[in-house]
Formats: C-alpha cells, structure tokens, sequence
C-alpha cells in the first residue's frame, strides 16, 4: 500500500471547489489515486479543515459534520487517531465548542488528564472541561 499525505489546503480545494485549477489538481490526487494508495490525514489538517470551512466559507456545523462523516467513511483516507476524531466529530455535532476542543479534550484524557482547564464558556457542558 503507497501512502501520502493530504494537506488541509487540497481538502479545502476539493471540497468548496472555489479555484477550478486547484480543485482539477486535487481530484488528480484523489479520485484518480489507486486502490493501494491511501492518504494519511493528521488531527491538525481535521482542525484545520473545520476551521477554514467555518471561517472563511461559512459553512454550518451541520456541513462541516457532514463532510468530516464523508472523509471518516472514506476508505482511502487513511486518519490518524481515527478514535479520538470520531469523538469529536461526535461532540461537536451535539455540543457549542468547537472541533479542535473537543479533540483537545480528548487527546488528554487519552493521556491521562482528567479535566482539561479552558475559558472557553461553550465547553462548560462537557465533562472533559473546567472553564475557569
């Protein structure tokens, strides 16, 4: 199996398809890549990827949710701490805070914390949080 890695650009790319040459180039990669080629995807480009959706396109969470769905079931991308983002993905379908908290919260219980301090007021409903 060949791997690569995606940067959070190309997803943006392919998804919002606002640069029809970028888009082109990164339906190159990804839908004409191989039945052995996988793309790894970090937690950081994930984060990244809700964020600029939010930001700078105004997607609804609904959207993001959907779309992060879409990328998780995908077989060809290959994520690492699969887990940890399908608990995110989870908690901020149901919760204010946004998708990098939540996967905060959740890499450190993962390493043994057992509240994450935040002053962030949407996370006061998770008991991952303390906002002080």
């Amino acid at each position: 199996m060949s791997k690569s890695g995606l940067d959070t650009n190309v997803l943006v790319r392919y998804l919002t398809r606002d640069d029809g040459k970028q888009y082109q180039a990164a339906c190159r990669v990804i839908d004409h890549a191989d039945a052995e080629t996988s793309f790894v995807l970090s937690p950081i480009v994930m984060c990244e990827l809700v964020w600029v959706l939010e930001s700078a396109y105004d997607y609804r969470r609904d959207e993001i949710a959907e779309a992060l769905e879409k990328i998780m079931t995908t077989a060809q991308f290959d994520m690492i701490d699969k887990n940890l983002l399908r608990k995110s993905l989870d908690a901020y379908r149901q919760g204010k805070g946004d998708f990098a908290d939540y996967y905060v919260g959740y890499r450190n219980r993962a390493e043994g914390a057992h509240q994450t301090f935040t002053f962030d007021k949407a996370l006061k409903h998770s008991e991952m949080f303390t906002c002080i």
